[in-house]
């Protein structure tokens, strides 16, 4: 059988394991983190190929210097899909529509962002640049709001070692559906959309992150939808990769992608998921 290392031992490791073992394809647990691992008497099992590169880019390095083998996302299309402002940039220039979005690198004087803030239909939403499950993102409702929320950035930015300076001012798409479109090799193989319950919404949430409360619902993508999450993936050129799209009644732009992004119940994927992501594994391990 292929041997196949996963770095990320929760639910994708769970639910990946025996469906690929049907396909000829053995789940080899690494961890490369919250360890100490001998660089010179590699602790890693003999595997064939890796899915995905590890989430910490460091020891992920470490990992892969030792396993020596291909991975369905290596550490560029992680750090690719990882960098928001790289990933719109890319997408703006190949005619993909995206938010209106101005990236600002700090140190930025607050004429400039004032200026920049003044470009916005209120309200607009700040996010850091490189931050993954909504992390640090807000939406200001006018500008004192908005200068307040930079304010906190500088601080975070001010810390030496902290190694990204950047992050984004993007408009704000009220009554945007959120949906998240996974493709595998090219192709669309599953969506759900990111609804929230109607009591966080009357609170004033916003945000339609699962891991804040959401409920991904899988639903069946339409076909304008179907090719801008496809036409996304092959201009980062990255083979595994969710898709995060924000559709409103007039238009439909993608807002983030996830090179990283964990395996769900199968009822949210289409039928013959599991052969193509077992097609996908086996072609990068035996490249032709």
């Amino acid at each position: 059988m292929l041997r196949l290392a996963v770095a990320t031992q929760e639910e994708t490791y769970e639910r990946m394991g025996e469906p690929l073992a049907d396909r000829g394809i053995e789940v080899v647990p690494v961890q490369p983190s919250e360890r100490t691992v001998d660089i010179t008497d590699a602790p890693f099992p003999d595997v064939d190929v890796g899915f995905v590169f590890p989430p910490r880019i460091m020891e992920g390095g470490v990992a892969d210097a030792l396993l020596s083998v291909p991975w369905v996302n290596d550490r560029e299309a992680v750090l690719r899909s990882r960098n928001k402002a790289d990933v719109l940039a890319r997408l703006s220039a190949a005619d993909v529509p995206v938010p209106k979005t101005v990236m600002a690198s700090n140190p930025v004087g607050e004429g400039e962002l004032t200026e920049v803030y003044r470009r916005f239909d209120e309200p607009v939403v700040v996010k850091p640049n490189s931050t993954t499950r909504g992390t640090g993102i807000a939406k200001a409702h006018d500008l004192d709001s908005f200068l307040g929320v930079v304010d906190y950035l500088d601080l975070v930015h001010d810390y030496r070692a902290t190694a990204d300076r950047s992050f984004l001012i993007q408009e704000f798409l009220p009554d945007a559906r959120d949906v998240r479109a996974m493709v595998v090799d090219g192709e669309v193989v599953g969506a759900v959309e990111r609804r929230l319950p109607e009591e966080s919404v009357a609170d004033g949430q916003w945000k339609h992150n699962v891991h804040r409360g959401a409920a991904a619902e899988g639903i069946s993508l339409d076909g304008e939808l179907r090719e801008l999450a496809e036409q996304t993936a092959a201009v980062l050129d990255i083979d595994y990769l969710g898709v995060d799209l924000l559709v409103t009644d007039e238009r439909a732009v993608v807002n983030e992608t996830n090179a990283r992004p964990t395996i769900d119940a199968a009822t949210k994927y289409e039928d013959g998921f599991w052969d193509t992501l077992a097609g996908l594994v086996r072609a990068t391990a035996e490249p032709s």
